[in-house]
């Protein structure tokens, strides 16, 4: 096994680099737009609270959805290649930024609220001084689930010709290679752990009061 994973290696090292490559851009696509409308509808959930029902429910509906079907409906929509793969990232990705969006707005104390509106801080001026830097820890805990996610779901968008390490994984399944299967996973496993340590960095960078 080593031999033949060894074999692999000096002869597809430029795919495999590629193979990476295309699976960070996809996954890092993938995050920004879902951040973007991830913590956006989370916003518009607690500010206009008549809509948080439908807003949350649609995206724990989807929740439940495989990733793989989410794939093969958006065929006959989107056709093959990177953007069905993207859309059903995001859509993967974004009950966790939406729900931890809500909870973090939801949780922060009325007490500090009142205080800041009796200051004389405008309501623009509260969400952004106030609201979102101490909902701050728990939006960037959904982000950091959400990147996990994305990293290992992402091996799938190879089924309809996104790239990325799935398409190593693929190969391996097709032609029974047990060794094609030990690099994609591990790789995979590999990048969604780098994720997770950079996002911990962050936080720490972020939230340094915390560690204070």
């Amino acid at each position: 096994m080593t031999e033949k994973i060894s074999t692999y290696f000096a002869n597809n090292m430029s795919p495999y680099l590629l193979a990476i490559r295309e699976h960070i851009m996809l996954s890092f696509t993938s995050l920004l737009i879902a951040m973007l409308l991830g913590v956006t509808l989370g916003i518009i959930c607690v500010r206009y609270s008549s809509g948080q029902k439908w807003i949350v429910g649609f995206f724990q509906v989807l929740r439940i959805v495989p990733s793989l079907a989410v794939l093969v409906m958006l065929i006959p929509i989107l056709g093959i290649g990177v953007r069905p793969a993207v859309v059903a990232l995001v859509l993967l990705a974004m009950p966790p930024m939406l729900m931890n969006t809500v909870a973090g707005l939801e949780e922060v104390p009325s007490f500090m609220l009142e205080t800041a509106e009796g200051m004389g801080m405008a309501d623009a001026q509260i969400w952004r001084k106030v609201r979102f830097p101490l909902a701050l820890p728990l939006i960037l805990a959904g982000i950091k689930i959400a990147m996990i996610e994305i990293i290992a779901s992402a091996t799938l968008a190879a089924s309809i010709g996104a790239g990325g390490i799935g398409r190593i994984i693929f190969t391996g399944i097709g032609l029974n290679r047990t060794d094609l299967l030990l690099i994609g996973g591990v790789t995979v496993g590999l990048l969604s752990i780098t994720a997770g340590v950079l996002m911990d960095l962050l936080d720490r960078i972020l939230l340094r009061y915390k560690y204070v």
